[in-house]
């Protein structure tokens, strides 16, 4: 197993964060942090393997944490997960090692493929770990698992219409925030129930964003945003 921390500042996005990798197989969620110092006292007690890491920490920076883990010994690999999308911040991480950079916000199947990469990453690594050498050939396959995060397109299973995707697509790249599935079935003209079906059915696929508003009492509205390209 991969043992991964989460580390984000909003106790609610680590948590969804969370849920994510545990979704995938090979990998389980040891810890989850909220400050940078939280996250180095986790690595100093606890065997970490993988640390899904926030820029925006209350007391310092996800890439100055990144640097502190490399002086202090720590070499768990970092994939960035942040809304931190300025192109300084970026050459930043590249410079500081990490290994993947995903923009929030995203969809599950976002970061599956970035998951789904670092495990063909660390198989190619053991796969010439034991020669203590590796030629070019394994060498290009290495740094091409990183790569390798594109998500298989396929056609719409029984039941969803691309009319009806392309409907609520326009309305939530027009709304310019996230909405509920009753929003959505309002701009659209849809009914309720088509609109929840559909948007479960795109955020599994990964093609939008899935985020939760908690109000004072009772359960969290899900509310969602379109995230493909």
């Amino acid at each position: 197993m991969i043992d991964v921390l989460v580390v984000d500042d909003d106790f609610h996005v680590a948590e969804i964060n969370a849920m994510y990798v545990t979704q995938v197989p090979g990998f389980r969620v040891v810890a989850r942090a909220h400050t940078a110092a939280h996250a180095l006292a986790t690595l100093e007690r606890t065997h970490i393997d993988l640390v899904l890491l926030d820029h925006y920490l209350p007391d310092e920076t996800g890439l100055t944490l990144v640097r502190r883990m490399r002086q202090l010994g720590h070499h768990a690999d970092v994939i960035m997960v942040t809304a931190a999308s300025d192109i300084a911040t970026v050459q930043a991480a590249l410079r500081y090692g990490a290994l993947q950079y995903l923009v929030k916000p995203f969809a599950f199947a976002a970061l599956r493929a970035r998951l789904d990469s670092y495990t063909t990453l660390r198989h190619a690594l053991e796969d010439v770990g034991g020669r203590g050498r590796a030629g070019q050939d394994q060498v290009d396959q290495i740094f091409s698992a990183l790569r390798s995060t594109a998500e298989p397109h396929s056609a719409l299973p029984k039941g969803y219409s691309a009319p009806t995707i392309d409907i609520i697509r326009r309305a939530l790249d027009q709304a310019g925030q996230p909405l509920s599935a009753h929003e959505v079935a309002e701009r659209t003209g849809i009914s309720r129930s088509t609109a929840q079906r559909y948007l479960k059915y795109l955020e599994r696929a990964g093609r939008i964003g899935l985020t939760l508003k908690y109000g004072e009492t009772g359960r969290p509205e899900h509310r969602y945003v379109w995230a493909a390209s």
